[in-house]
């Protein structure tokens, strides 16, 4: 069973919240940031490097020194206030007229070593080591990672009667999506949902933030090394998340564009596609309109774009394994099938030829991109589900590179997490 616990976050002060809240620090690029952020908000602290000019590397001595410098200044300035106790918080995102409640709560890195935190992609170690350095220099997880639990119907309950009270903050974000927080302070309450992920919740699966868990787990295995009496139970061995039951997430496509053919002709290309899927033409352009986007009908179905139409591709009977959880997945039969066997790309993490385009960017995007000539040809896949997730990941094996998209991100600034 996992272990969880409490914590006084640090968090905007009233009035404060969409002066400080901010997105994800990887969502945008330093200019982005630059572009986007306030006297207040949070990615002075999360990308330190836009309050230098010209920006600075993100990874400069100056810039991890900002970092902490403003992150003290946040506080004393009372833009970030920590709250007087130990508590639970809700906090809920709405998007698309659906609603998703989670617990932020911290969890023990000890059940990420231990396999009971279970992840679905691996992790590279350099992104490991700067988020790893963030964590540090900190002492504290400024941003929570997102995680998902198999639903538990008293903590769904105790989730709606809080959510049924006036909430902390509410606010919409850029990009019209709801955020909504509310403190659960009640001790008695606070001990139940400690008690219930104690005794009925037997694992979290990691959605998004891989990186930042494995960052959090070597901070945590770095301190108890430097502590000669440590217990386990010190601060420093917790480190925030967000955690929804499995039924409110939604995971979004994760599509590919291709820079060219590997030296295919349109024409070659498809007839070569043949010999594993059922293609057919989807749509194409009329009366000087572009062709009108083609979504997957469901799973095992591809659609294309290549040459300014949409085509629609299905894997034909016997060529993926059925019993294979991994195998049956679409990013692994378009991966084997086309992008490996026709097209030459071997390795979707190193290899160049080769984009992903987040669900919530819709296929426009990818039409736009090829229409432009930056890439040659597009692929939508039927989106995989949160069920898919947890049986690859309760078995122990890892999805493909770019398999899920959540969305919304998780608002930065809400709550943080200081590990003493």
């Amino acid at each position: 069973m996992v272990r969880v616990k409490p914590f006084a976050a640090i968090r905007p002060a009233k009035g404060l919240t969409t002066e400080v809240a901010a997105p994800p620090y990887d969502v945008l690029n330093s200019e982005e940031a630059a572009a986007m952020a306030g006297e207040k908000s949070l990615l002075h602290i999360t990308k330190p490097e836009i309050d230098f000019s010209p920006i600075a590397g993100e990874h400069e001595q100056r810039t991890y020194d900002k970092a902490v410098e403003n992150f003290r200044l946040w506080q004393e300035r009372g833009w970030l206030v920590r709250d007087s106790k130990p508590c639970y918080y809700v906090y809920s995102q709405t998007m698309d007229k659906r609603t998703q409640y989670g617990l932020v709560l911290c969890a023990h890195t000890d059940d990420y070593t231990n396999g009971i935190i279970k992840k679905h992609e691996l992790t590279r170690k350099d992104k490991e080591d700067d988020r790893m350095i963030h964590v540090r220099i900190q002492n504290a997880n400024i941003e929570p990672v997102f995680f998902s639990y198999k639903d538990n119907a008293e903590l769904n309950a105790i989730v709606a009667a809080t959510v049924a009270k006036p909430s902390e903050y509410r606010f919409t974000d850029e990009n019209k999506f709801g955020h909504e927080l509310w403190v659960i302070d009640d001790d008695a309450t606070i001990a139940r949902i400690t008690e219930i992920f104690t005794n009925e919740v037997d694992a979290f699966y990691v959605a998004d933030g891989h990186h930042r868990t494995a960052a959090a787990a070597r901070v945590g295995a770095e301190k108890k090394a430097q502590n000669p009496n440590h217990t386990g139970d010190e601060e420093y061995n917790f480190f925030m998340a967000v955690c929804f039951p499995e039924t409110h997430l939604k995971i979004l496509d994760y599509n590919r564009v291709v820079k060219d053919l590997n030296g295919f002709t349109e024409e070659d290309f498809l007839k070569a596609l043949e010999e594993d899927f059922e293609v057919s033409l989807a749509t194409k352009p009329r009366c000087g309109r572009p062709a009108k986007p083609y979504t997957p009908a469901g799973l095992h179905n591809f659609s294309m774009y290549l040459g300014s139409r949409w085509y629609s591709l299905s894997a034909k009977p016997g060529r993926f394994d059925d019993s294979d959880p991994i195998g049956v997945l679409d990013v692994t039969i378009l991966s084997n099938l086309v992008l490996d066997k026709l097209l030459g790309i071997k390795d979707l993490r190193t290899d160049k030829r080769i984009d992903f385009v987040g669900g919530i960017r819709g296929l426009g995007e990818l039409q736009r991109r090829v229409d432009s000539g930056e890439m040659k040809l597009a692929f939508a896949l039927y989106p995989v589900s949160m069920r898919q997730l947890i049986n690859i990941a309760d078995s122990g094996k890892i999805m493909p590179p770019k398999t899920t998209w959540f969305e919304p991100k998780l608002r930065s600034g809400l709550a943080i997490h200081t590990l003493d």
